[in-house]
């Protein structure tokens, strides 16, 4: 089975993390500053906290971006349930906006459209690390003070053209926090993990308390100045934060993955122009498509059944299977979910996204892959083709 994706890890990776398993710290010591110092020079942003998953990376910067009860927040129809998720963690309220057909990113028409005065913050998704249209959302959000969080779980290497200079996604050039995943169908694994970047020095020092307990034991922070009392044991609890810490273990990964994140765009970029190139005259099926001021990181690949061929989308994704590639779908619309239906949420909403998810196959897609991999992708999706939308 050729999966859709899949980690990439080599015997440097390994030693790396073998190297902590015979030091003296095992978590909260020197490799997750090693990361994180690794990740700002890597994207230019100047502030990175590391955490325990790209989901506990949301959560933080919800709360960060103050959002609460009689708020809400926006979101595309068209990611994992996470990203929805993190607001409701909050108290605020998601709402969904829908997408552009061709990118399958949010479409800045609509959040247009569904700002209101109870919008405190906007989270564009980088779908299968294809850059959103930042700098127009930037424009729509800073009008009326709203927050901007990146959702770049699937982004990490890919960059957009924005004033005639190129921006890594992770700069925090038209955002206020960024979100990466470390999950290993990612562009690069800890494992599991997740961090937010910001240029916003408050912002940062908030992630760090969030990140450990909402305990901080930096002097200047001390809201208790009574010297009796404050010595170098002295730590101070001072709002309800979360164990949302990652390892030396998963850092020491991550330092060892990061050098090697731009190679495996480079990657990543090679199999989708393969493919491109094989399917450029397809007659039943529309290839991702990508804005011309950006660069993707080619997080997934996926096609767009077309016209009556929608209709057997179902037995071209089990054909697949049966032929051996491990194929997915990306995404349900999150309000199709049981839980969010049970929240008053209803189909209809997000025609564009709901129709998006009708007509969508993801592809196999990771660097490992070689080259009798893709030829073999190309002959089964052409041989599924034929027999299923002949």
């Amino acid at each position: 089975m050729i999966p859709y994706g899949r980690q990439t890890i080599d015997d440097k990776d390994i030693r790396a993390v073998v190297q902590v398993l015979r030091s003296d710290w095992l978590t909260q010591g020197p490799k997750v500053l090693e990361f994180e110092e690794a990740l700002c020079r890597y994207t230019g942003a100047k502030y990175a906290v590391v955490v325990s998953s790209g989901t506990a990376a949301l959560h933080i910067a919800c709360l960060a971006a103050g959002l609460g009860k009689g708020q809400e927040a926006m979101v595309p129809a068209n990611t994992f349930v996470a990203t929805a998720n993190a607001v409701l963690y909050t108290g605020a309220q998601p709402v969904f906006a829908d997408i552009d057909h061709e990118t399958g990113n949010i479409d800045p028409r609509a959040i247009m459209k569904m700002m209101n005065r109870t919008t405190r913050a906007i989270i564009p998704v980088h779908f299968g690390g294809n850059p959103c249209a930042m700098e127009d959302i930037y424009g729509l959000a800073k009008k009326r003070k709203i927050t901007i969080i990146e959702d770049a779980c699937h982004a990490l290497g890919a960059a957009y053209k924005s004033g005639g200079k190129w921006w890594k996604i992770g700069s925090c050039r038209h955002s206020d926090m960024t979100i990466f995943s470390f999950h290993p169908l990612k562009a690069i694994t800890t494992a599991e993990g997740g961090a937010v970047l910001t240029n916003d020095k408050r912002l940062y020092q908030r992630f760090l308390k969030l990140r450990s307990h909402g305990v901080t034991k930096e002097p200047s922070d001390f809201e208790n100045r009574n010297a009796h009392d404050v010595g170098p044991w002295y730590y101070e609890m001072q709002e309800l934060g979360f164990n949302f810490r990652i390892t030396d273990l998963q850092c020491a990964l991550g330092v060892s993955q990061l050098k090697k994140a731009d190679g495996f765009v480079r990657k990543r970029t090679r199999i989708a122009q393969l493919y491109r190139k094989a399917w450029a005259h397809g007659s039943y099926f529309d290839l991702p498509s990508q804005q011309n001021n950006g660069v993707s990181a080619w997080h997934l690949f996926p096609i767009r059944l077309k016209g009556r061929f929608v209709q057997r989308r179902k037995e071209m994704f089990c054909w697949l299977r049966d032929l051996g590639l491990g194929v997915q779908v990306h995404y349900i619309p999150v309000y199709w979910q049981p839980y969010y239906a049970r929240l008053g949420y209803a189909k209809g909403s997000c025609p564009v996204a709901e129709d998006f998810y009708r007509r969508e196959i993801s592809l196999p897609l990771y660097p490992a892959m070689t080259s009798a991999d893709v030829r073999r992708v190309i002959e089964c999706v052409n041989k599924a083709g034929a027999e299923v939308l002949k």
